[in-house]
């Protein structure tokens, strides 16, 4: 078994709440060493985003709370407190040794410190710089704030999401989690990658990654965006229907919800047998795709009708033998209960410091040769300072003693 693809990497983080953590954790999964730098006290501000949080021994809330957890595990946390100009001589000095720095503080923030990218390329010229913010670098929009709701707006993504016009609470909806900050980490972490590759096989060169929010919620809205462009008209909001074949969408069952997808005239035919009225196949209404899309609120409706006629275990069976795709719609635990996701291994249980096994959900790649087997829970804050500090920059316990006691880390 090979080592891990990121084996030898070294990563210096300063990314805190999701976008930035959920791409460097993605980078620790894979092999890299990552030195997640943490504000002396408080921490990253993804640790005071309310409950649930883990309880330590003494059972006592703490700042180890879920939207933490979910994207800082195989991490290092070390804090420094980069107000200070001893704070800043840290980051640099572990900047001279590491292959990535990583950054998502408001454009310009870090000049003010001397951390900004022209000021570390000087003294580390082969450094991948990458800068992860809600609008880019560049732009009139570049020194706003923001956060992930926002960008689903501004984007275009709630426009195009929620129940459609004339039902029951229509209206622009935002998407449940926050998807717009794990999109923009699988785009970092894609991007550092290329820039790694870049630098591998053209002697050395280092370089600087802007990536922000706003780009990657427009670039995600794919096949929505490509009708825009092509008739200028903003799709509307179609609920829980497809975008291509008909019908699709989520139908009631005796005991729950079912959501069906035809993508094609050979799929319909056989729903219809599986539902008991092959007639539908061969109504001139209904015959092709575009016929069925024409008259889409007459078959939703029979379909309807159909389907509330028994349990969603009962369609699901009955339609996997014909390759009809379908399946439930299931809460959490159903989704954790699965078979096949048990079989996949999706969840996962690490040991805490406060928590012998603490469930997380593990990286969604999987490989043969270089599997990922390691999994360390995401550090308590501080938890690797004095470890960190003296190992690789050789600061000695006195020297750290008075660092922490001046309030530098």
């Amino acid at each position: 078994m090979s080592a891990l693809p990121l084996s030898g990497i070294k990563i210096l983080d300063l990314t805190r709440v999701l976008a930035g953590p959920i791409a460097s954790q993605m980078l620790g999964d894979l092999g890299a060493e990552v030195i997640k730098i943490e504000r002396p006290g408080t921490g990253d501000e993804a640790r005071a985003f309310g409950p649930p949080y883990l309880r330590d021994l003494n059972g006592k809330e703490n700042n180890n709370n879920s939207f933490y957890l979910c994207a800082n595990r195989n991490k290092k946390s070390v804090t420094v407190n980069i107000a200070k100009s001893e704070g800043q001589e840290i980051i640099c000095a572990l900047a001279r040794d590491v292959d990535v720095f990583m950054e998502n503080y408001k454009v310009g923030n870090l000049k003010r410190y001397g951390l900004d990218y022209e000021s570390i390329k000087k003294i580390n010229p082969r450094i991948i710089y990458c800068s992860v913010t809600g609008f880019g670098q560049t732009g009139p929009y570049a020194p706003r704030a923001g956060y992930d709701a926002v960008f689903q707006a501004m984007g275009g993504l709630m426009s195009v999401t929620g129940h459609m016009d004339g039902e029951l609470g229509a209206g622009p909806m935002k998407v449940g989690p926050s998807i717009v900050d794990y999109m923009t980490g699988l785009n970092t972490s894609i991007g550092i990658l290329s820039a790694l590759y870049h630098r591998k096989v053209n002697d050395g060169a280092g370089q600087h990654i802007d990536i922000c929010l706003f780009d990657t919620v427009i670039a995600s809205l794919s096949h929505h965006f490509q009708v825009f462009l092509i008739n200028g008209k903003s799709p509307p909001r179609r609920g829980t229907r497809g975008n291509g074949g008909v019908p699709a969408g989520v139908f009631r069952c005796a005991d729950g919800e079912l959501m069906l997808v035809i993508g094609n005239d050979g799929q319909f035919a056989r729903t219809c047998a599986v539902l008991g009225a092959p007639e539908l196949a061969s109504n001139s209404k209904f015959i092709k795709n575009e016929d069925r899309a024409i008259n889409e609120e007459e078959i939703m409706a029979i379909f309807a009708e159909l389907f509330s006629k028994n349990t969603v275990e009962h369609w699901v069976s009955e339609l996997e033998e014909p390759g009809i795709p379908c399946g439930p719609v299931n809460d959490f635990g159903q989704v954790l209960d699965d078979s096949h996701v048990q079989a996949r291994g999706m969840r996962l249980k690490v040991k805490h410091k406060f928590e012998p096994e603490l469930s997380l959900i593990r990286n969604a790649l999987t490989f043969s040769e270089t599997p990922i087997t390691e999994y360390r829970a995401p550090p308590l804050l501080g938890e690797n300072t004095l470890d960190v500090l003296g190992s690789k920059l050789g600061y000695d316990p006195t020297k750290l003693e008075d660092l922490k006691k001046r309030g530098v880390i």
